[in-house]
C-alpha cells in the first residue's frame, strides 16, 4: 500500500476465532470488500490463513475485450495489494468468444480494487495496514453483530430437469465419441428469485457446514459471493508458478467410517476419475509451459486424495518455473479459465459449454483472490458459492463435473446434487430470528 499514508502494524491476539468473528462483523461498514479464509486447513503450499480487504483507494471494473490489458495499466508501477476477481467470461477476449446468455447476478467480468485497509490474521496475531491501525483495531475490538436480516428464500429451482439434464450429457457424449472433445465440464443452475438473504449469515452457516481452505466472502456493492471452494486456481511465488486442479469426486460418510474409508478408497481406485485428472494435468502442463522456462514444468503429485467435510476430491498438483520478466496478464492469459472447469480442448469445449449450458456463468468458475505487493498472487476456483444479488433479489448457485466417454449420465446428475448439498442445505434452513 501507498507508505506515505499507510502504517502496518501487528497486535496479539488470544482468541483467533472469536478475533475472525468480530473482522466479519466489521466488514458490514463497507460497499466493498473481499474477505479470504483458509479455515485453518494445513494445505500445502499454505495459504495466507485469514485475509481481509476493506474499502476501496481505486477500483478497475471492466468488461471483457480488453481486461487483461487494463489489469496490466492498473497494475503498473504499483506496489500494494490489489484485490479482486477473474470472471469466467474472460474467455471472450483470451479466445475470441461470445456469451450471449442473460447476466443475472451482476459481477463485472473484471474486477480488481486497491483497498483502504489490509487485515491478516495468523496464529496469535492481527496485523493491521491502514492509515490509523489502533483505530482499526480499536473498531474491530469492539464491533457489536450487524443486526440480522429477516430472510425470505422461495423454493429452489433448477434450470434443466433430471430427463433434461440426462439428455444433454447423452448429446456430450455423442461429441467426445465424434472427436469434438476429450473431457466437458458441464454445469447446471440452481436459483430462487425474489430472494432476501443476510449475507453475513448465510457465509457463516455455509462455513459451518463446509469449510474449505479456500473460502471467501466478497462483497461489490449489491452483488456478493459466498464462496466455500476447495480448490486452487494458481499461486505465483516468486518465480515459481503452480496449479492444483480438483477432478473426481466422492461423497463423505462421517458418520461411518467405514464406509467413508471405502469410499475414499473406491475414490483412488477409481480409472474414471482417474482419466478425468490426467487429462486436467496434462491441460494445465500444456498451459504453464507457454509461461515457464523449458523443461521446468513437473506434476509434483498426481491422484493425491483429500478429504473436505461434504466430499473426497483427487486434486494433483502442477507447478514450473516461469520465464523471466512475465506478467500478471501472460500468466492468466495462459492458464485461465482454468482447465478443471472447462475441459480439453479448452476453446472447443467454451463453444459447447455456451452452447449446452442455460446460464452465463459470470464469477462461477472464474477466480477471487490477490496480487500482493511483491507482485505475488494467489487464486481460487469459484465453485461451491452461493451467488447473490440484493438490488434483483436473485440468488443462485451452479454445480457440475466433468464428462467424458464413460460417464454414466445418472451418475453426473447425482455427482451435481451431492457438490450441491451445502449450498442447498444453507438456503433451504429455517432461519428464525430469537
Amino acid at each position: 500500500m501507498n507508505t506515505s499514508t499507510s502504517v502496518r502494524r501487528i497486535y496479539p491476539v488470544t482468541d483467533f476465532q472469536g478475533v475472525k468473528e468480530k473482522v466479519l462483523n466489521w466488514t458490514s461498514r463497507f460497499s466493498t470488500f473481499c474477505f479470504l479464509d483458509n479455515h485453518q486447513y494445513d494445505n500445502s503450499p499454505h495459504t495466507i490463513e485469514c485475509l481481509l480487504a476493506a474499502g476501496v483507494k481505486r477500483k478497475l471494473s471492466c468488461k471483457a475485450g480488453h481486461a487483461l490489458q487494463n489489469l496490466t495499466a492498473f497494475a503498473k508501477d504499483h506496489t500494494g495489494w490489489l484485490f479482486g476477481h477473474l470472471g469466467y467470461e474472460l474467455k471472450d477476449e483470451i479466445e475470441a468468444l461470445h456469451s450471449s446468455h442473460p447476466d443475472r447476478t451482476g459481477f463485472p467480468d473484471l474486477c480488481f480494487f486497491e483497498p483502504e485497509t489490509v487485515v491478516h490474521l495468523a496464529g496469535n496475531a492481527i496485523t493491521i495496514e491502514g492509515i490509523n491501525p489502533d483505530r482499526i483495531f480499536e473498531e474491530i475490538s469492539t464491533v457489536e453483530a450487524p443486526a440480522r436480516i429477516r430472510q425470505q428464500i422461495p423454493p429452489i429451482k433448477g434450470r434443466l430437469n433430471r430427463a433434461e439434464y440426462i439428455g444433454i450429457i447423452q448429446q456430450l457424449k455423442e461429441h467426445i465419441l465424434r472427436g469434438d472433445c476429450y473431457e466437458i465440464n458441464f454445469c447446471q443452475e440452481f436459483y430462487a428469485e425474489q430472494a432476501i438473504l443476510d449475507p453475513l449469515y448465510t457465509y457463516r452457516e455455509l462455513s459451518r457446514i463446509s469449510p474449505n481452505p479456500f473460502s471467501a466472502l466478497y462483497r461489490l456493492n449489491d452483488s456478493w459471493l459466498l464462496c466455500a471452494s476447495p480448490e486452487r486456481y494458481l499461486q505465483k511465488k516468486g518465480n515459481r508458478v503452480l496449479s492444483q486442479p480438483i477432478k473426481g469426486t466422492a461423497k463423505r460418510f462421517i458418520a461411518d467410517p467405514a464406509i467413508d474409508e471405502a469410499n475414499k478408497r473406491s475414490l483412488a481406485e477409481s480409472a474414471k476419475d482417474r482419466s478425468e485428472n490426467v487429462m486436467v494435468v496434462d491441460l494445465v502442463r500444456n498451459d504453464l509451459a507457454r509461461i515457464c522456462k523449458e523443461g521446468t514444468v513437473r506434476v509434483d503429485e498426481l491422484y493425491g486424495i483429500y478429504s473436505f467435510p461434504q466430499v473426497h476430491q483427487m486434486i494433483s498438483t502442477i507447478s514450473g518455473e516461469l520465464q523471466d520478466q512475465i506478467t500478471p496478464e501472460a500468466i492468466i492469459r495462459a492458464t485461465f479459465p482454468m482447465g478443471s472447469m472447462t475441459g480439453a480442448p479448452k476453446k472447443r469445449v467454451m463453444e459447447l459449454i455456451e452452447t449446452y449450458e442455460q446460464n452465463r456463468r459470470g464469477i462461477f468458475s472464474g477466480a477471487v483472490g490477490y496480487i500482493d505487493p511483491n507482485g505475488d498472487m494467489d487464486f481460487n476456483v469459484v465453485i461451491r458459492s452461493i451467488l447473490y444479488n440484493a438490488a434483483s433479489a436473485y440468488v443462485s448457485f451452479l454445480a457440475g463435473s466433468g464428462i467424458t466417454y464413460y460417464s454414466e449420465p445418472e451418475h453426473e446428475w447425482e455427482e451435481c446434487l451431492m457438490k450441491a448439498a451445502a449450498m442447498k442445505k444453507v438456503l433451504d434452513s429455517p432461519d428464525r430470528l430469537i
